[in-house]
């Protein structure tokens, strides 16, 4: 992602911004695609355009690189839109990583308050608990049970359907 020049909209040729992420990479990304993310767009609003560098603590480079990587797509649907079945597809892809990646982009997407990232990943990590049991979302997440059989047998007689 980095430095790349495609996708940028008129008006933003000069107008770059670095994201430096938690572990110091440095990411000179467009503006426009860069103000997807609300916090970025508050920050350059209340420090003016002399500041070029804003450090985003809580995300590592890899993972901000792929924020850039949305942020730059759906900045570029302004331009150059697409079918809704094309960014559909687009966004399911976007979202087939590994958990650790998928729930890092939520952390993302949630401390750089990019709604729409936000969304398209909680979606993802609600499709893969839909249908499944307590047992098994515990399996799929690692999740302890913590509950004795009898807490257990209380909390299902409560909530029975």
């Amino acid at each position: 992602v980095g430095e790349r020049e495609e996708g940028r909209m008129a008006g933003d040729e000069s107008e770059t911004v670095k994201l430096v992420s938690s572990d110091n990479e440095v990411f000179e990304v467009e503006r426009g695609v860069a103000t997807i993310s609300a916090l970025v767009s508050n920050v350059l609003e209340n420090v003016g355009d002399g500041e070029d560098r804003i450090p985003i603590p809580n995300v590592e480079a890899r993972i901000l690189c792929k924020v850039i990587e949305y942020c730059r797509y759906h900045y570029q649907l302004q331009s150059n839109p697409q079918s809704e079945d094309d960014i559909d597809k687009w966004n399911k892809e976007f979202v087939r990583v590994d958990k650790p990646t998928l729930f890092s982009l939520i952390m993302a997407s949630n401390f750089l308050d990019i709604q729409s990232l936000l969304d398209l990943t909680c979606k993802a990590v609600a499709d893969m608990i839909r249908g499944r049991t307590a047992e098994q979302i515990r399996a799929e997440f690692g999740i302890e049970n913590d509950f004795t059989p009898e807490e257990e047998e209380e909390i299902r007689r409560e909530n029975a359907w």
